[in-house]
């Protein structure tokens, strides 16, 4: 029996290993012919010649996990933890039933937990953390055995249960699934409980104070939830507590005392860390000496940053000697920094920022020499900085910004060597910028922009190689910009406006490749307009207004395809408007007022359908209005004054329906203006005073607008003009009736006289022929004639885990302001929103839509659901009749698209074989789950694949079809909705306009090509795509013209080449014509992770005969 057992046991395990890829072969000595096998197997732990244990973590074990498992009847421990797994949880595992402890976490496994597995009457551990699980929590009695169940990071869903009993239950962590409803009370009788984690749902309702029956609780976290009401003060009260973190919800009402202190003379409260920030908390309430006497010593984190708490800092707040990070930031804290802040000899974060502090940055600070943090930024702190801050030699983060401080910088601030944030704006600071603080190359942050700083601009500047933004704004510093700017390679933003800088542009500011912002505006800087800017291909802002810039706008401006502000106005420039700038089809922003440009203006200007701001005023602009213009529909802001221009007003401008300023006065415009004009129904400011306009104006925009709109024009009447066009059309008729009598009797007279010249000549014949005489007639001569000619807005912003303001929103992103852009689709503009506290987030503003308000904040709240580590999750929204909005996280490292470029510049070296693989999975798992929870996305491509700061991809815009349905209007200028990408779109989308599972997998499989092989769907030809050139080189066995030019290093006979000739496997599967050939996007996943090739890809004598819109 035995034997019998044991070949039972062997078979069950090959079964396993024959479905899995076992990439570093960590299997490869589970050989069946071994006499001790499986025993000597690797990860295989028996006792008594049968398996109890079979670990085998972080292998990169591709493939599903096989039922026959199940037949290891023996088994205690199974840990399949941190591998590629995929598939659903086999029920069979249910049958082990000394199974103690089951470890899954870390995987790609779908479908739900087995209810099976709670039938183990043994199983004390059950970890399925991080994968793709969905269902709901189970409810009704646990196994009285269980102690640690982690369910975390998945996307489970509805209610958790009330009735949940586990008796021995420790560890519970439902964390960042997409669950709802309320805290169960009955989480109370659950005496045994010591960790609760509840990050990171959809939780309502108010914090149970029943849970202040779990007395032996340690840990509890429900962050990133809607919680309302107040704190229970029996939380306080648990004897073991020891992290409450609460932070990112609804809360309100004081912070119960007993948080903080301990009365009640047991033993004093361990409670070492406590997160409450991001609530609408109003208050800590009050302590007596006793209460005072007894505060908590163990405290180490106290976090009540963006509350509501006024008043000063309690005293007995700042006497825990144990704390290591204070957040109190973004509240009403009042009065001078407390001076018990310095005996907090191990503080390492104190952050201040956006209170009411006054006073001066006491001297005590230098007692907390291990600060690596110090925000004390927007207060109202006066004084000069102390000497004592050099002293802080571990500061990596120093903001004093936004307060009233003068003097000049410290020298001892030179001290600072791992300083990486300098941040000393807004202040009244004077003296000179300190060559010792370019000692300081750790830095990437220099802010000193709006104080009176004087002298120039230190040429050691170019020692801080790290800087990534420089701003030395609104200072009073003269001199040139030293050369040695061109140093700092890594610098994205460089600020040196409104300054006293003068002198010619150095070459070496061509030479910032990563350099998108640059502001030079408001200097006394000359010569010509550099055309070196051209090569700054990241550029996205260039301010170079109020100078003495001349020369041309250079054509090359053109190349500058990611521009979206260029100002270039109050400067002295000649010459023609650039048609090549309407290459430059992101520009939002285009100013060129206050030159002496000429010539035309280029219609080609007409393609920069972004275009919001059009300013080419105070000119010598000469010919028509180019008609064209009206194709920049974005256009809320057109100026166009104080040039030469003539012809009339373009009827097309009626279809501007955004502008809100119209300004065409001081030209030599002629006609009438277009009534239709009143069709743009939110112009607020309309001028063409001083033209040669004629006729009468529309009653419409002659009520809305003043007179000196109008003023100017000779032949221009009605209201507001004192001219009233009905008696000017009664003088006119008494003129021509006038001339009508006159002429009428000039003829008459003229026609008398030629009668009577006839009856004398008659006469005369008559007597002639009476008397009989014959006379010759008489010789008449001719008589000339003269003639003359006459001529003649209420909404709310709602956060799921945050508490943010919309007025907040609009001073993150400055008022939405084109500096802030991120992108911009099809389904609207995405922002940048930096608020004060430091937290940056992503704002999606959606152009006008039919949706009512009801139902877009139903479909934003169940967006809000929609959560997994490969998509970007939707944070909150905003809806008002004027304004709608969606906020996500932001992605500091961009795209795939710009992503790839960077690759194909620098040799694909930033993008490794295991970079590009993780991406291609990252961007399938999270296309899988879209499709398990019935949705689709409709636009995959680079685009829309993001990466956050770990370099993990994040597939975004998806869900938003029912968001931005199109207007009437538009809806009746289109036949059908876009669906896709050119170059991505799948055929039958393409034709159909509609999106599908398959035309997903389709569109997935055009990016994983590109990604393989780094060439772009819209580069090829009419004749040839992406899919038919990868099929030619299969053919014709060129693999290696398939490898990007980074991948050219990988080992023919390595298993990155398996993996590699994979993916191209995978991405001609899903680029088959037939959508009912292709894989779904688990089975995508599944082969992506190595478990299995699929069946060949569609072929035929020639491959290059299947179709591809690419």
């Amino acid at each position: 029996q035995s034997q019998n057992e044991t070949a039972l046991e062997v078979r069950a395990l090959s079964s396993f290993r024959l479905g899995l890829q076992d990439p570093f072969g960590a299997l490869s000595n589970w050989n069946a012919s071994s006499p001790l096998a499986p025993c000597d197997w690797r990860g295989v732990g028996c006792v008594s010649g049968r398996v109890r244990e079979l670990r085998l973590p972080r292998l990169r074990l591709q493939g599903p996990i096989s039922p026959h498992l199940g037949l290891l009847s023996d088994l205690r421990k199974l840990s399949l933890r941190s591998n590629l797994l995929n598939g659903t949880i086999p029920p069979s595992l249910g049958r082990c039933s000394f199974l103690r402890a089951l470890f899954l976490q870390s995987n790609s496994l779908s479908g739900t937990v087995p209810p099976e597995i709670f039938n183990l009457t043994r199983l004390q551990v059950l970890n399925v953390a991080q994968n793709l699980l969905t269902g709901s929590v189970p409810s009704g009695s646990l196994p009285a055995s269980l102690r640690f169940l982690d369910l975390s990071s998945n996307a489970l869903s509805g209610d958790i249960p009330v009735n949940v009993s586990a008796s021995g239950l420790q560890l519970l962590n439902l964390s960042f699934n997409r669950l709802t409803g309320e805290i169960p009370a009955s989480f109370g009788q659950i005496a045994s409980l010591e960790y609760l984690w509840l990050d990171g749902n959809l939780l309502q309702g108010s914090i149970p104070a029943a849970l202040a029956n779990c007395s032996v609780l340690r840990h509890l976290s429900v962050r990133d939830n809607g919680l309302r009401g107040e704190i229970p003060a029996g939380i306080g009260r648990l004897p073991n507590l020891e992290v409450l973190s609460l932070s990112h919800n609804n809360l309100t009402g004081m912070l119960p005392s007993s948080l903080f202190s301990n009365t009640s003379g047991s033993s004093p409260p361990l409670l070492r860390i406590l997160q409450l920030g991001f609530n609408n908390l109003r208050g800590i309430s009050r302590l007596d000496n006793s209460g005072a006497a007894a505060v908590a010593s163990s405290l180490q984190v106290v976090d009540l940053q963006s509350n509501s708490i006024d008043g000063e800092v309690p005293s007995w707040l700042v006497n825990m000697t144990s704390l290591t990070d204070l957040y109190l930031s973004e509240n009403s804290f009042s009065g001078s920094l407390p001076e018990s802040i310095g005996r907090l000899t191990l503080l390492q974060e104190l952050r201040l920022a956006g209170n009411r502090f006054t006073g001066d940055i006491p001297l005590w600070i230098r007692n907390c020499s291990l600060l690596r943090v110090l925000e004390l930024e927007d207060n109202r702190l006066s004084g000069s900085i102390p000497e004592a801050l050099g002293s802080l030699t571990s500061l990596k983060t120093l903001t004093l910004g936004g307060n009233s401080l003068s003097g000049t910088i410290p020298t001892s601030l030179s001290n600072l060597s791992a300083l990486e944030t300098l941040s000393l704006r807004s202040n009244n600071l004077t003296g000179s910028i300190s060559k010792d603080l370019m000692r300081l190359e750790n830095m990437s942050l220099l802010d000193l922009s709006d104080n009176s700083f004087s002298g120039s601009i230190p040429s050691e500047i170019g020692n801080l190689h790290g800087l990534w933004t420089l701003n030395l704004s609104g200072n009073g510093l003269s001199g040139g910009i030293p050369a040695s700017i061109g140093n700092l390679l890594n610098l994205r933003t460089l600020d040196l406006s409104r300054q006293n800088l003068s002198g010619e542009l150095p070459m070496e500011l061509s030479g910032l490749p990563n350099l998108e912002h640059l502001a030079l505006s408001e200097n006394s800087f000359s010569g010509d307009v550099p055309i070196g800017f051209s090569s700054l291909l990241s550029l996205r802002y260039l301010n170079l207004s109020s100078n003495h810039f001349s020369g041309s706008v250079p054509s090359v401006f053109g190349f500058l395809r990611s521009l979206v502000v260029l100002s270039l106005s109050s400067n002295n420039i000649s010459d023609s408007i650039p048609e090549e700038l309407g290459n430059c089809t992101d520009l939002t922003v285009l100013q060129l007022r206050s030159n002496d440009l000429s010539g035309e203006i280029p219609p080609e200007l007409s393609r920069l359908t972004h275009l919001t701001e059009l300013d080419l005023g105070e000119n010598s602009l000469s010919g028509d209005i180019p008609a064209e213009i009206s194709n920049c529909s974005s256009l809320a802001s057109l100026r166009l004054d104080r040039n030469h221009l003539s012809g009339s007003i373009p009827d097309s401008f009626a279809g501007l329906a955004n502008l809100k300023i119209l300004d065409l006065s001081v030209n030599n415009l002629t006609g009438e203006i277009p009534a239709n004009l009143v069709q743009i129904a939110g112009l607020q400011n309309f001028n063409v005073s001083d033209n040669q306009l004629s006729g009468k104006i529309p009653a419409l925009l002659g009520s809305r607008f003043p007179s000196s709109s109008f003023t100017g024009n000779a032949d221009l009447c009605g209201e507001p003009l004192a001219r009233n066009c009905g008696e000017k059309k009664r003088k006119t008729t008494r003129l021509l009736i006038l001339i009508v009598v006159v002429a009428g009797s000039v003829i008459a007279f003229c026609l008398a006289a030629c009668c009577c010249l006839l009856m004398v000549v008659w006469l005369r014949r008559r007597a002639t022929m009476n008397g009989g005489k014959k006379r010759s007639p008489a010789r008449s001569s001719a008589a000339e004639a003269a003639a003359g000619e006459n001529g003649s807005n209420g909404g709310k912003l709602v956060m799921f885990n945050n508490r943010i303001s919309y007025a907040e929103t609009l001073e993150a992103t400055r008022q939405f302001d084109e500096e802030h852009v991120l992108s911009r689709g099809r389904n609207g503009v995405v922002f940048k929103a930096c608020f004060q506290d430091g937290t940056v987030l992503s704002v999606r503003r959606l152009g006008e839509s039919s949706i009512d308000e009801a139902a877009f904040r139903k479909e934003a709240e169940s967006l809000g659901r929609v959560k997994h580590r490969n998509l970007t999750v939707l944070r909150g929204y905003y809806i008002s009749p004027e304004v709608r909005l969606l906020i996500y996280d932001y992605m500091p490292n961009g795209n795939l698209a710009t992503l790839l470029q960077e690759a194909s510049h620098q040799d694909g070296h930033i993008l490794n074989w295991p970079m590009r693989h993780l991406i291609a999975l990252g961007v399938a798992r999270g296309l899988a789950f879209l499709h398990a929870a019935s949705m689709v996305h409709g636009d995959v491509k680079p685009q829309n694949v993001l990466f956050d700061a770990d370099f993990e991809a994040h597939l975004s815009d998806f869900g938003l079809e029912k968001l931005t349905a199109p207007t009437s209007a538009e809806a009746a200028s289109t036949s059908s909705t876009p669906v896709g990408s050119l170059g991505y779109v799948a055929p039958e989308a393409a034709v159909t306009g509609r999106a599908t599972r398959e035309a997903d997998a389709y569109s997935f499989g055009i990016v994983l090509l590109e990604l393989l092989t780094g060439r772009r769907p819209v580069t090829f030809t009419q004749d040839e795509d992406i899919v038919k050139w990868v099929k030619r080189q299969l053919q014709r066995g060129q693999i290696s013209e398939l490898l990007e030019p980074g991948l050219l290093e990988v080992d023919p006979e390595s298993s990155e080449w398996e993996e590699f000739l994979l993916g191209i496997k995978v991405g001609l599967l899903c680029t088959a014509p037939d959508p009912l050939d292709r894989p779904s996007m688990a089975d995508v996943v599944f082969m992506l992770e190595g478990c299995r090739l699929g069946p060949d890809p569609p072929s035929s004598a020639d491959p290059t005969s299947q179709t591809s819109p690419a």
